[in-house]
């Protein structure tokens, strides 16, 4: 085999670090080039690791393309040179991503950081769900109204506040600024900083084992990563699909406040959006289908979650199917079977239906390159994140995994990683966090209770409410609860679940410590921080054998 080659080109015409990145890119993107190094564009030169065979007229011709010219200064072979383990055609990329989401932009990272040349494909807006209408713009609503709300609440003696009016149009508008300004920040200038990185704008469709049509392109490249996300799902209702209907994404986009909402799902978008429009003043009914609210959580934080939502003035419904689906003059009309084979007609001037989301995988051609997909729709993949077509990999939501933003960016990740350098870096998801951000949050991970017993632990557990917490008492806000699972014969924290107005915040500690194999000893000997909820779950942890009443404040 042919020795690398290193070649160093004079450049002229560079004027700022936008010139130096568009001449890398230029060089980056010819067939055979395998490192480029532009030290910036005082240096006036570019250092170019190719192929043997790769002519130093064709570098020089794409500089000039690129609007500079160049000249050779030098060039000789390379007796060790790394050539990252990436296939590379006479196309101009080694690796196209499709979707340009957290889950893309993190493969397209990691893919540039490993010297492949990328390209990313994207049909809709550049940022994907996560900064565009997911956690971004929902957690912007929750922490204002949270805000409007806790002005209203008396909690301190000697202290007086009223939440004042409410400008919803304006709410709306200040959360569409943060968006724009995060999908500016996070993603179109992160791919002014990567030059290997090309940005599509186009549709994609699969053609082949390993060729891509974006419009009227076809492209074949050594590997694919499809990275299409998902979107809002909802159950065939009668009458919904020609009622019309919110979901999450035009739920947190309306120009004025509904009177009366109407939401079909009570898991974390449908309490997230419940909470906002309930207390931004809107009357507010949540239809379930399953028994509980928070269905997939510990029964122990369905019931306290509902009773604190319930306070706040939330209706609930569940294990009720909706029958049909009406609109007249006056709104919604939604003819519900409760438990006990009854028929209640509910209405309301908006419906929300958060169902849950399918993933984004119609029309990509997957039969055509032979990647295989569950009855969801969700692709599936092994523990690498590679595909049933051994040339594509599948990161984010529209693979069969858990669809949370860190997933997302985490199996993008990976799958980069694999599809440039070899199958050797396996997808890691558990202990997995979870949270729900209403107020109080919700957060939990590992077993909750019943499935540690199904999985035939022998099983103990603790719950702390938070009226135990001296933190909690300071802040006189003693919703919430803190509980471990754990396993008598070893004494190993199994899961933790928590309801707590910074759960998500609390969390993490638990999932280290399931990480890490402590014990419940362990942690109820871990020194914590002093009024902290975090140190709830060292209380929580002592109480598997004290009685928590029988503690001075600060015991260790």
């Amino acid at each position: 085999m042919s020795k690398p080659q290193r070649i160093v080109l004079d450049i002229k015409g560079m004027t700022c670090d936008s010139c130096a990145a568009h001449v890398t890119k230029a060089l980056a993107t010819v067939p055979g080039v395998l490192k480029v190094d532009v030290p910036g564009w005082q240096s006036a030169r570019a250092e170019v690791i190719a192929g043997a065979d790769v002519p130093v007229e064709t570098l020089t011709k794409a500089v000039q393309e690129a609007d500079y010219s160049a000249t050779l200064r030098e060039a000789q072979p390379l007796e060790d040179v790394h050539v990252p383990a990436v296939f590379r055609h006479d196309g101009p990329f080694d690796l196209m991503i499709i979707g340009g989401g957290s889950a893309g932009f993190a493969a397209a990272i990691k893919a540039a950081e490993m010297d492949a040349r990328v390209a990313i494909v994207e049909s809709g807006t550049i940022g994907g769900t996560c900064v565009n209408v997911g956690c971004v713009p929902s957690k912007a609503l929750i922490r204002a109204m949270e805000a409007y709300h806790d002005a209203g609440t008396h909690r301190f003696q000697g202290v007086h506040a009223t939440p004042g009016t409410l400008n919803w149009p304006q709410v709306i508008a200040h959360k569409d600024a943060l968006i724009a300004e995060l999908r500016q920040t996070k993603y179109e200038e992160v791919l002014a900083a990567y030059p290997q990185i090309t940005y599509l704008k186009g549709q994609a469709v699969l053609t082949g084992d390993t060729s891509l049509r974006v419009d009227r392109v076809t492209y074949t490249p050594g590997k694919i990563i499809l990275a299409t996300g998902a979107s809002p799902w909802a159950p065939p209702i009668q009458g919904l699909a020609e009622t019309g209907f919110l979901t999450s994404t035009t739920a947190m986009s309306l120009p004025e406040l509904p009177r009366s909402l109407i939401i079909l799902g009570a898991n974390a978008v449908g309490l997230e959006m419940a909470q906002v429009f309930a207390r931004a003043g809107s009357a507010v009914t949540v239809i379930e289908l399953l028994q509980r609210v928070a269905p997939f959580e510990d029964i122990s934080v369905s019931q306290a979650l509902e009773q604190y939502l319930t306070e706040e003035g939330i209706s609930f419904v569940t294990g009720a199917v909706t029958q049909r689906v009406r609109r007249d003059g006056f709104g919604y009309r939604l003819v519900v079977q409760r438990r006990d084979r009854t028929e209640t007609t509910f209405t309301a001037e908006q419906l929300l239906v958060a169902t849950g989301r399918h993933p984004n995988t119609a029309g990509l051609g997957l039969d055509a390159a032979g990647v295989a997909v569950n009855k969801r729709g969700a692709i599936l993949l092994n523990q690498f994140a590679q595909t049933t077509n051994s040339d594509i990999y599948v990161a984010g939501d529209c693979a069969d995994l858990p669809m949370f933003v860190y997933v997302a960016a985490h199996s993008g990740t990976v799958a980069a990683e694999n599809a440039i350098g070899g199958n050797q870096r396996p997808l890691k998801l558990e202990p997995l966090p979870k949270v729900t951000f209403t107020d109080p949050q919700v957060a939990s991970a590992g077993l909750t209770e019943q499935q540690a017993i199904d999985q035939g632990y022998d099983t103990k557990v603790s719950t702390l409410p938070l009226a135990y917490l001296p933190k909690a008492l300071a802040a006189h806000d003693t919703r919430g609860i803190i509980k471990l699972v754990a396993d008598k014969a070893t004494d190993r924290l199994l899961g933790a679940h928590i309801v707590a107005p910074s759960a998500s915040e609390i969390i993490q500690t638990a999932v280290i410590a399931m990480e890490a194999e402590f014990t419940i000893q362990q942690l109820a000997d871990m020194l914590f921080p002093y009024l902290t909820l975090s140190e709830g779950i060292k209380l929580a942890a002592q109480t598997f054998e004290k009685d928590v009443t029988k503690l001075s404040c600060c015991a260790g």
